[in-house]
């Protein structure tokens, strides 16, 4: 059974860091592209960042550059988001996603579409 499982989330004040992780397990992504998404209440879940597989090339939201770092550790089969001075339009729950679709070797999808697997979810909350 494959599985992403998020972890990190939690409280923390604007201007603040939080590290978010996402371990697959049941099948390996090493060469797949993986992502991160957010859906904060009453919205639609929306694109944050996305790597292609060996992290050699990422995209993010125009929301969330230059703050966030995606990252990905194919040895450890697992996924990284770095979110740095947060705001409290970044509240959200937060999303890994894994795409075993392939389109180039610099392949990073913004859609959900494109993903075939999710994680549960992990709350984020940035208080002002």
């Amino acid at each position: 059974q494959v599985q992403l499982v998020e972890s990190g989330g939690g409280l923390v004040q604007a201007g603040g860091s939080l590290g978010l992780s996402c371990a697959a397990s049941g099948r390996t992504f090493v060469s797949h592209a993986m992502g991160w998404f957010r859906q904060a209440p009453g919205k639609e879940r929306e694109f944050v960042a996305a790597i292609n597989w060996n992290g050699g090339s990422t995209k993010y939201a125009d929301s969330v550059k230059g703050r966030f770092t995606i990252a990905r550790d194919n040895a450890k089969n697992t996924l990284y988001l770095q979110m740095n001075s947060l705001k409290p339009e970044d509240t959200a729950v937060y999303y890994c996603a894994a795409s075993l679709r392939y389109s180039g070797p610099y392949y990073t999808p913004p859609d959900l579409e494109e993903y075939d697997y999710w994680g549960q979810g992990t709350q984020v909350t940035v208080s002002s």
